[in-house]
């Protein structure tokens, strides 16, 4: 009997060896087979479908794998996980791409969009810098100065929204002018169209001026200007006029310098719209007919991740030409104009009339 028992315990290890040897097997084969998947697909179809060509995708995996916590797994490489990260950003549907290609079911999609993302938040030091140093503010004004003859400008400054689902809690924080839930994002771009601040942090009742005095880039702006330096934002008519970030002159009189100097301002701070064009539709999941379904704070997440992404397209195709976006009509409640009055507003309109006068 003890014999009969031991060879039916060693059957029952064997046949357990077994079963492991052929799920490590068949484990190989579906990542071999969805590496042969990504090498099948031709390159203008990768293109279209994750926004990075084949060698913007393989630098972006490098960079990650050398910079932050990101890994594959024997089931998932970190390549497919990239891929699943970017198909979303790119259509902002689980039903899309590569995950659907292989049968990935949705609880792991959603957790390689995750992993991706947060690895992509640690890459936004890198990636969305503000102008730190006497040199690189010198260059952004080299820019727009170029470009539209607006002197002393380092950045043009606005909000977008980004539609979420309802939350939880404090759901009145979040529901924006036009009736639907939102992230009010306030973002400045330069006159290439990098963004080099982003503020995810409010919901979309927030007006735009509350967000840009609640945030660290004001005081930054500030310091610059105690220290001497004349440069500035541009902002529209929802910013106050400061002698840091100037704003249009409503009801200018035609052919005024006033008037010249708000449609050059228009101009120069298009620059932020066009933008928000690119970075939306590159990445349609921020679109607002997508509404990303998850807490704001990983919401929040999601729109830095695709700045990356916006930023690192950039360093490797240039600026962004029309064919880039399509036309994005947007969604954003339109903020009223601020009406101030105090020595900030003094002192920011005696600065804007003394650059009217100076320069155009």
């Amino acid at each position: 009997m003890s014999r009969m028992w031991n060879a039916f315990m060693l059957l029952e290890a064997a046949d357990a060896e077994a079963k492991k040897i052929n799920r490590q097997r068949m484990l190989l084969n579906r990542v071999r087979n969805r590496e042969r998947l990504l090498q099948k697909i031709p390159e203008w179809q990768f293109r279209t479908h994750y926004r990075l060509n084949k060698e913007e995708f393989h630098s972006l995996c490098d960079e990650l794998r050398r910079n932050t916590r990101l890994k594959g797994s024997k089931t998932t490489s970190l390549e497919l996980k990239v891929l699943t990260a970017l198909s979303f950003y790119a259509m902002g549907s689980y039903q899309k791409g590569i995950a659907n290609e292989v049968h990935m079911d949705q609880r792991s999609v959603s957790q390689c969009i995750r992993e991706v993302t947060k690895a992509l938040n640690v890459l936004s030091n890198k990636w969305v810098q503000f102008p730190q140093t006497s040199t690189q503010r010198t260059k952004i004004k080299q820019g727009f100065y170029s470009k539209f003859n607006f002197p002393g400008v380092i950045g043009a400054i606005d909000c977008t929204h980004v539609a979420i689902v309802r939350p939880a809690a404090n759901e009145p924080c979040f529901y924006n002018r036009k009736g639907f839930h939102s992230l009010n994002i306030q973002m400045v771009c330069d006159s290439d169209l990098r963004i080099t601040n982003v503020n995810a942090k409010f919901g979309g009742a927030s007006h735009d001026s509350h967000i840009w005095e609640s945030s660290r880039l004001r005081n930054h702006m500030e310091s610059l200007q105690r220290s001497g330096e004349s440069v500035w934002l541009l902002g529209d008519s929802g910013y106050p006029q400061r002698s840091y970030l100037m704003t249009p002159i409503l009801n200018a009189e035609p052919g005024s310098r006033g008037d010249k100097y708000t449609k050059v301002h228009i101009k120069a701070r298009n620059c932020i719209e066009r933008a928000f064009g690119v970075l939306k539709s590159r990445f349609r999941c921020l679109l607002g007919q997508r509404v990303l379904y998850y807490h704001p704070d990983y919401a929040a997440e999601i729109v830095i991740a695709c700045v990356v992404l916006h930023n690192m397209l950039l360093d490797s195709r240039g600026i962004p030409t029309d064919q880039d976006a399509e036309v994005i009509l947007s969604t954003d409640p339109i903020q009223p104009t601020v009406v101030e009055n105090g020595l900030d507003v003094i002192a920011g309109r005696a600065v804007r009339d003394r650059l009217i006068n100076s320069s155009f």
